[in-house]
Order: structure tokens, then sequence, then C-alpha cells
């Protein structure tokens, strides 16, 4: 009979590398576990507990963390994911900033940076990203080498074809067609790219309001209107990486937008973009700014959510803009059917659970599927976090790879 090769699937090297996975995604999800607790979970005999511990305590991946004192019984040594096994790092890239992230293999966010980018080039960008990143792992408080992988995110997205970037022609210095390229060479570590708002979606599958659902579609509105569509458990992107640039889709109730691209706007930006709160405000007769930025469409949509039992100005704006909403999410709706739909973004989110049972009522009349709508549940900084968990769960994969 021919022997196996090590790796082959069932061979006792495969099986305990599948245990050994499965012992520190428990340590992940739960926190410190007892050898005791983790032979439960893993359904693994007490003695082969203790021997998956020390394996994994011997290559650096899990260290005891003290014992369960206070609890009935003897005390048990308790065990967790060592946190320094690895570093993984992430960047949120808009017009004004570039803001660095560096999280520990369990997610702890570690250090952060922020740099300021007024005035890109070509050549600019590049330095920027290094600075960024450079500010971040000092932060940290450890050595560049010890970061294992970086994913950037972008608005737009990177061609596959070309390598350049689309779809954000108000990023300057991205589009040059060999970025990559230099990127590559001045990282030390290798990275990839994603667009922002995918990352959003990433974020809120692995630790928000989407955990546990596999379809599911979010729309994201602050500077711009974009969306993520995750189909059977994994983000769609399109065939030139545009699939979710939701801004662009021509609605009724604008004129229609001719080329897009150019525009960087289209119907439904027109329609709900930010800068459509400021001008309903004004047609329901509230005083408001001009400028359609970000902090004031979120203030008014804020304020309205508060007092529109007593003023029935407060109460048209929020109709009005969620007809807006729901037009546009009719029409993803239509075409995808997802079985939850994530509002998210400083604009929708500010409007909270008032905006959002508004959007809901008018999505049920426009579509003739009704998937539900739930409000983010990641609020803070969620591009850059959905870039470190995307970062995150391809060095888990690498660093907890104990068949090899």
């Amino acid at each position: 009979m021919a022997g196996t090769t090590p790796g082959t699937p069932g061979t006792p090297r495969v099986l305990r590398a599948m245990n050994d996975r499965a012992a520190l995604d428990l340590l992940l999800e739960h926190g410190p576990l007892s050898r005791t607790r983790i032979g439960k979970l893993t359904g693994l005999s007490k003695p082969t507990a203790s021997q998956l511990l020390g394996r994994l305590e011997a290559a650096g991946l899990v260290v005891a963390t003290g014992t369960t004192e206070g609890r009935p019984g003897p005390n048990a040594q308790l065990y967790s994911v060592n946190a320094r096994a690895a570093y993984a790092a992430g960047l949120d890239v808009n017009q004004q900033r570039i803001r660095a992230a560096v999280a520990d293999i369990t997610g702890e966010i570690v250090g952060e940076y922020e740099l300021r980018t007024p005035g890109r080039t070509a050549t600019g960008v590049v330095r920027q990203v290094t600075d960024a990143l450079d500010g971040a792992v000092k932060a940290a408080g450890i050595a560049p080498d010890e970061v294992r992988r970086l994913v950037i995110g972008t608005p737009g997205a990177f061609d596959p074809a070309t390598g350049r970037l689309r779809y954000a022609s108000h990023l300057p210095g991205w589009h040059s067609p060999t970025l990559l390229e230099e990127l590559a060479a001045a990282l030390p570590m290798p990275f990839e790219y994603e667009n922002d708002v995918n990352l959003v979606a990433i974020a809120e599958q692995r630790v928000g309001a989407a955990r546990g659902h596999t379809d599911f579609a979010l729309l994201w509105n602050e500077a711009g209107l974009g969306a993520a569509l995750v189909l059977g458990g994994r983000l769609h992107r399109g065939f030139t990486g545009g699939a979710g640039e939701l801004g662009f889709l021509p609605v009724p109730g604008t004129p229609l937008v001719r080329q897009v691209a150019k525009a960087n706007s289209g119907g439904f930006q027109e329609l709900a973009g930010v800068q459509s709160v400021p001008r309903i405000a004004r047609a329901v007769g509230i005083d408001t700014p001009e400028q359609p930025y970000v902090p004031v469409a979120s203030g008014l949509l804020s304020r309205a959510a508060e007092i529109h039992e007593d003023d029935p100005r407060y109460a048209e704006l929020l109709d009005r803009y969620a007809e807006r909403v729901a037009i546009g999410l009719a029409s993803l709706v239509a075409v995808l059917d997802p079985e939850l739909i994530v509002l998210s973004g400083d604009v929708l989110v500010a409007g909270g659970e008032v905006l959002r049972a508004r959007v809901q009522s008018e999505l049920a009349e426009l579509a003739a599927s009704r998937p539900r709508l739930v409000l983010s549940a990641v609020c803070r900084s969620p591009v850059l976090r959905g870039a470190l968990e995307s970062a995150l769960a391809t060095t888990r994969d690498e660093v907890f790879d104990t068949s090899r």
C-alpha cells in the first residue's frame, strides 16, 4: 500500500493542524479558556487538549494567562492567543488624509496614525503611504518587519486588467498605471488593496451587524454613495471592480447624468447623496448652510431624529429623504434579492432608528421582496476596521497553519 505524504487530508499531521486551528479560533472568539473548556468546545479528550495546548505554546501561538480563581473547584490554568505572535496593518485613504492602524493577531489595535495629505502627486502617494504606515508601526512600538500584511482601502477600485484606479477621479495622485508596482517596491510586506465600502462590509460581516449572514448588501453614504455586495459569503466585485458603485445608478426624480465617471456622480448620488440633505431641508423650510458637507447633512438628520415629533418640518425631511434612499435600494433589491441590508456611513447612521424605520417602510412599498434593514454596528473607523479584518484573516491563515 502506498504511503500518504505529509499534509495529505486525513493524516495525523493534518488532523492535528485542524484541531489546532479550531482551538485558536475558539480562543479568539471567547478569550481565555481552560484546557477542560477547550476540550469540551472541540470535542477532544483532556489528554489530547493538553497535547494541543503544549504544541501551540511551544510554537509561540498561545500563552498561559492566569487561572480560574473565584470559581468553584480547583483553579485551572487559562490560555489565550499570544497577541504578539504577528501583526497586520490597514490604511483608510480619502482626499484629505490617510489613516493607518496596526493590530495584533487578536485584532486589538495597538498603534494608529493619521497623515493629512493635501496636494498629492503620483510620487507623493507612495511616500505618504509609507509615512502613514511608519507612523502606525512606531505608535505600536514594534519593528516594521513584524507586520505580516497590509490592506489599503480607497474609494473606487483598481481595475484588475489595467492596474489603474477607476471610479475615483476625486482622489488625486492615485491613477498612475505604475502606482501598484511602486508601492510593492516601497513596502516591506505583502499588501492588498480593496474598495473602501467593500471593507466596511467586511467589518460588518466579521464584527458587526451582518455577522452570520452570507447574503447581504451594505449601503454607504458619506462624501459619496456606494454599496457593497456579499453573495454566498464572498464579496462580489464585478468585472472591473465596479460592482456596488450605486451612486452612478440612474433613478427617477433626477436628470439623466451622462459621462458619469467624468462627472464623478450619477442619478442616485444626486437624489440621495450628501448634497441632497440640505436641499431637502431648505425646501421644507429649515434654515441651513448651503454646503453639502457630511457634518451639515449628518447634523440635520441627527436633529430630525431627535425632534421630528415636535417639528413637522424635520418629520418631512426624514420622510422625503427616506423615500429617496428607498428608490435606489429598490433597484438593488430587484436584482440581488438580499437577505439583509446594512445602512452605514455618517449620513445614514445620523438618522438612527427613526430614519431606518422610514426607509424600511418605503422600501416595502417599492420592492417585491422585503429584506431586513439594520443600522451599522461598526461605528468607529469602519473602513480601517475592515482593512484590518481583511489583513488579519490572511495573516491568521499563515501564522496559525501548524501543518507545515
